[in-house]
């Protein structure tokens, strides 16, 4: 009976173990083996918003994604006549420029944004961070088509408002 016994506890023991590690094999493929329990962990779902900031800060798009922001609320930045006329169209996060592109319609927005370019850098520092942008280059219009042939004079450039 003695023998029956300790073969009975002994095979006990072997099934425990065997289901053990395989339980534990199986939490191994599904991804870690916690559970998520009555505490919260990083693996519960999280409200959109903060997981995006979360991404964000993880790969160090902070910059980008406030310049961004400031693109969509360029009209109440620079005002709603200047932003009819100018465009934001890219910046160049290199840390030895720092440069936001802005396109006019005309030359004359382009003058007037020229102008104001210190002050629009003072505001949009003071809104992103200091040292965020540096300088702003403007852009004017592109000029017309260029087209060549008898009836054109030489060295005309095309229409008489042309940037630059």
């Amino acid at each position: 009976m003695d023998l029956a016994r300790v073969a009975l506890r002994a095979a006990k023991e072997q099934a425990r173990a065997r289901g053990a590690a395989a339980q534990q094999r199986k939490q191994a493929r599904r991804g870690g083996g916690l559970r998520s329990g009555a505490r919260s962990d990083g693996r519960d779902p999280q409200p959109l918003g903060s997981a995006i900031n979360r991404l964000i800060t993880e790969r160090g798009w902070e910059t980008p994604a406030v310049v961004g922001g400031v693109m969509g609320r360029w009209p109440q930045i620079v005002g709603e006549d200047l932003a009819n006329h100018c465009v934001p169209l890219r910046y160049d996060e290199d840390p030895a420029a720092r440069v936001l592109t802005v396109s006019c319609d005309s030359t004359a927005w382009a003058t007037q944004l020229r102008l104001l370019a210190p002050q629009l850098v003072a505001r949009l520092n003071a809104d992103l961070g200091q040292g965020t942008v540096r300088m702003i280059k403007v852009v004017g219009p592109g000029g017309g088509e260029r087209r060549f042939g008898p009836l054109r004079a030489p060295g005309s450039k095309g229409p008489g408002d042309t940037y630059g």
